[in-house]
C-alpha cells in the first residue's frame, strides 16, 4: 500500500495511491484508519513529504563500499547523527543551496524507515511490528561544513531543504535488505547499489536505535548511503543550480528534486 500525504485546496490529507488515483484516509495513519471510497486523480494534488517526522535519525558509513570510498574502516556499531526536522521537503520541491555553504553540496540516496508506533528497547525479532513502511530519502550534505569547517555534522546535514523525502510510504516492501538503490544526477546514474551491502541491516538498526532513544510514531531512520557520492569522485561532483537529482529505490519509487 502506498500512503501519500498531499495538499488540495490549501488542505492537507493522507490517502492511498493506486493506479494514479488517491483514496482519502479517515483516521490516523499512525493509529487506526479507514480508506474511503472517494477518489482524486493524482495530477489534481501536490504530493508533500509523506511524513512530518518528530525526529530524524540518520546513520553514517553504513554501506561497505561507501565506507571504503570514504577511506574509513567499517564501524563496529551504527554511527548515529541527527538532522533538523526543518530540513524536510517533499517530492518535486527545490533543494536550495545555502549562501553560507553553496560550493560543496552533495547528494546521498537513502532507504528511509518510517516508524509506525512508539518503540523503546525492542528486540530484533519484534522490529517489523513497529515499522509503518519505507520511503526514499536524500541526505543532502554540505561537505565543507561537515568535513572541514565544523567539529561535528549537524550544520552540514541540516540546512533548510536538505532532507527530501517521498514520494510516498510503501507499507509492503517484502525485502528491504535486498533493494536496488540508485541516484541520478541530470539523468546520469551516479549511485547504483543494493541494500544488501548495508553493514547494519534494517531490523538491527531499528532495534539499536530503540535502545538509545524512544522512537515516536513518524520518526524516520535514514539508513545510510551507498558508494558514488560526489565528494569521493575524482574530480569531485557537487550539486549546482539547475541540477535535477533523483533517488530511486526498488519497490518504492522515484524521488526527484531540482537544485536552486
Amino acid at each position: 500500500m502506498r500512503l501519500v500525504r498531499f495538499q488540495k485546496d490549501n488542505n492537507v490529507f493522507y490517502g492511498v495511491l493506486k493506479e494514479e488515483e488517491i483514496r482519502l484516509i479517515k483516521g490516523d495513519v499512525f493509529n487506526e484508519f479507514m480508506v474511503g471510497s472517494s477518489k482524486i486523480r493524482r495530477e489534481e494534488v501536490k504530493l508533500l513529504a509523506p511524513v512530518v517526522p518528530p525526529n530524524i535519525i540518520a546513520i553514517g558509513l553504513n554501506y561497505k563500499k561507501h565506507a571504503e570510498e570514504s577511506g574509513k574502516s567499517y564501524p563496529t556499531q551504527p554511527v548515529i547523527f541527527l538532522k533538523a526536522t526543518s530540513s524536510v521537503i517533499g517530492p518535486e520541491d527545490n533543494i536550495i543551496l545555502p549562501e553560507v555553504a553553496s560550493e560543496e553540496v552533495d547528494y546521498e540516496a537513502e532507504l528511509v524507515i518510517v516508524i509506525g508506533k512508539k518503540a523503546k528497547n525492542i528486540e530484533i525479532d519484534d522490529v517489523d511490528n513497529y515499522i509503518l513502511g519505507y520511503t526514499c530519502g536524500n541526505d543532502v550534505s554540505a561537505r565543507d561544513c561537515q568535513l572541514r569547517l565544523d567539529q561535528q555534522w549537524a550544520r552540514g546535514k541540516s540546512f533548510d531543504t536538505f532532507c527530501p523525502l517521498g514520494p510516498w510510504i510503501e507499507t509492503e516492501l517484502p525485502h528491504p535488505d535486498q533493494c536496488r538503490i540508485i541516484s541520478r544526477l541530470n539523468k546520469q546514474v551516479v549511485q547504483d547499489s543494493n541494500t544488501s551491502d548495508l553493514i547494519f541491516g534494517i531490523r538491527e538498526l531499528v532495534s539499536y536505535c530503540s535502545q538509545n532513544f524512544t522512537l515516536l510514531p513518524g520518526t524516520i531512520i535514514m539508513t545510510g548511503t551507498p558508494e558514488g557520492v560526489g565528494f569521493a569522485r575524482k574530480p569531485p561532483v557537487f550539486l549546482k543550480s539547475g541540477d535535477i537529482i533523483e533517488v530511486e529505490i526498488e519497490g518504492i519509487g522515484i524521488l526527484s528534486n531540482r537544485v536552486l
